[in-house]
């Protein structure tokens, strides 16, 4: 009896044994195959990545009291792991279109049909130097790790070791980003650099399938019901109607809706409007930038005046930062009297404002038609994100102090109290929070 129950225990401790190792190899070929399981799912489903990625990129923003005095270094944790991962998903969703455009077999062979629109200036000219400089692909995703990651940086440095801490991060990384774009430029052969320095998500990402032809011949046309009779009459011949009550009239008609044909009882299609038709049709026709080649989408800066205005654009973050630095250690890293001082306030804006008149004039001497007709649609878009960006300097250091900030504070207050205003008022308070203690928050570069 006890040989006979000895034997058991070693069958079921074997069994269980057998049964452990046979679990954990399936967890560690689970394991394994995670990151290509999960690149499949993304490469699969792009548009649903981007939904997903969009509301919990929101909800960071909207989510009330997300962004309270004892939370917002959780909640930018959270936005920045969700803006880090997008650059994952962009690397997958780059490869996949890469992979499709070369292997024309593995659309049919999948049925995947892909829309090609034309591209958009800032697709082909960054395109273009990321795939033949793999340097500048290299530090392209760097700057933009470096943007994505800052203020949490910032966070962080504050926390740890106060506002002196926090100065020399905030100087570093403007260090580190200035001399990321100084490369680019010099990469790109002394051109400006463009805001972001990579393609965009929609310029690479393939769209979904389309089914709506299958859909439609499935619904409109199918073979196990179609009736000669019913098309055609019982003579064979098309029969018109016994009588006008089954005409419809000429003003019931609508471009709108779809018309069902009396006879055959077959619905058409409805047609596009006049405006889609000629929003189409101009998204197809070639301008004298599209047979331009990539590279030369931007001029080169081939004077003294234009790379001066670009490195002067380049460096006056760091100049403002240093600044804001210096004045912060003369008093003491305390109290807000040094965020109310106007002297790195009006250095960072005269230099960024130079930059721009330099430049300016530099394609006035450089360019036929100056700036106003001379310059690619790519130009004339980044200069106008850089003039855009000026209004930022509302939201920074003594102006926001001084100015800005009871306007904000008083439009705060006043929406309190209220139905359903009274939390956009709190999320004005939370974000008042971060433009005044936050360099970070309103960066631009």
């Amino acid at each position: 009896m006890a040989s006979t129950a000895a034997s058991s225990i070693r069958r079921g401790v074997h069994t269980t044994i057998q049964s452990l190792s046979s679990a954990s190899a399936e967890l560690t070929k689970a394991a394994i195959n995670l990151p290509s399981t999960y690149s499949n799912y993304v490469a699969s489903n792009s548009s649903s990545v981007s939904t997903i990625e969009s509301s919990l990129r929101s909800l960071t923003y909207l989510l009330p009291g997300a962004r309270l005095h004892d939370t917002e270094l959780a909640s930018e944790s959270v936005h920045t792991f969700v803006q880090l991962l997008s650059i994952y998903h962009d690397h997958i969703l780059k490869n996949r279109a890469v992979i499709l455009a070369l292997s024309p077999t593995v659309l049919k062979t999948k049925n995947i049909k892909l829309q090609k629109p034309k591209p958009s200036l800032h697709a082909r000219y960054t395109t273009f130097w990321t795939s033949s400089s793999s340097l500048y692909n290299k530090i392209a995703t760097v700057l933009k790790i470096a943007q994505y990651t800052e203020l949490l940086w910032e966070m962080i440095a504050r926390r740890r070791g106060g506002e002196k801490t926090r100065w020399r991060v905030v100087v570093l990384l403007e260090s580190f980003k200035a001399v990321c774009r100084l490369l680019l430029m010099r990469l790109t052969n002394l051109r400006p650099t463009l805001t972001p320095p990579m393609p965009l998500r929609e310029d690479f990402a393939p769209t979904s399938p389309e089914q709506q032809e299958e859909e439609f011949a499935e619904e409109e046309y199918p073979s196990d019901n179609f009736d000669v009779k019913n098309v055609l009459g019982d003579a064979g011949v098309p029969t018109p109607p016994l009588s006008d009550s089954g005409k419809q009239a000429a003003s019931s008609l609508s471009i709108t809706e779809p018309y069902n044909m009396p006879r055959t009882g077959l619905t058409l299609p409805t047609l596009p409007s006049p405006e889609t038709a000629s929003a189409y049709l101009l998204n197809h026709v070639l301008t004298a930038d599209d047979v331009k080649p990539a590279k030369q989408l931007l001029h080169r800066l081939t004077t003294m005046r234009g790379q001066a205005a670009e490195v002067l654009y380049t460096l006056r973050p760091l100049i403002y930062a240093l600044l804001m630095q210096r004045v912060a250690r003369t008093y003491g890293y305390e109290g807000n009297k040094w965020k109310r001082h106007w002297a790195p306030w009006l250095v960072g804006v005269s230099i960024e404002y130079l930059a721009r008149q330099l430049a300016k004039r530099d394609l006035a001497t450089r360019v036929p038609g100056g700036a106003r007709t001379g310059l690619s649609a790519l130009e004339r878009e980044e200069l106008k994100k850089r003039g855009w960006n000026l209004a930022w300097w509302g939201m920074r250091g003594a102006f926001y102090e001084n100015v800005t900030k009871g306007w904000i504070h008083g439009a705060a207050e006043s929406l309190k109290g209220k139905p359903l205003l009274d939390l956009v008022g709190g999320i004005i308070e939370d974000y008042e929070y971060l433009w005044g203690n936050y360099y970070f928050s309103t960066a631009t570069m």
